[in-house]
């Protein structure tokens, strides 16, 4: 069974709460540019223009921005390689796999039911 809300906020009253970390991380992983940066680079390292491929829709400086926020937090690495023309190429490191173990099966529910949901919507 999955472990509850209240058994988080039983680890810490503060886990969730307003200015908690934990908020600061939802943001950034389960931003939508986020979390599709994020499943994109689950098929393996990836360049930029394979991401923007990729990521349908994102713009240049949103996928730059997603990208430096997700390397700051130390889900995806960037490695540059000194050629000409500059090669940049970018994955998810141990931690981004960890994430992604975990996020995969709620974005596989959310493939199988979205149009349903959102034909309910309308």
């Amino acid at each position: 069974m999955a472990v509850s809300f209240a058994q988080i906020r039983a680890t810490s009253d503060q886990v969730f709460t307003e200015n908690c970390p934990t908020r600061v991380v939802l943001d950034h992983v389960m931003s939508k540019w986020g979390v599709l940066v994020l499943m994109a680079l689950t098929d393996g390292t990836a360049r930029w223009g394979e991401l923007r491929r990729s990521v349908t829709g994102i713009s240049e400086k949103m996928l730059a921005s997603t990208l430096r926020t997700l390397e700051s937090d130390g889900i995806v690495n960037r490695t540059a390689y000194p050629e000409v023309p500059p090669r940049v190429e970018y994955s998810l490191t141990e931690r981004g796999d960890e994430l992604m173990e975990r996020m995969m099966p709620l974005m596989e529910w959310i493939a199988a039911h979205a149009d349903e949901i959102v034909d309910r919507g309308e």
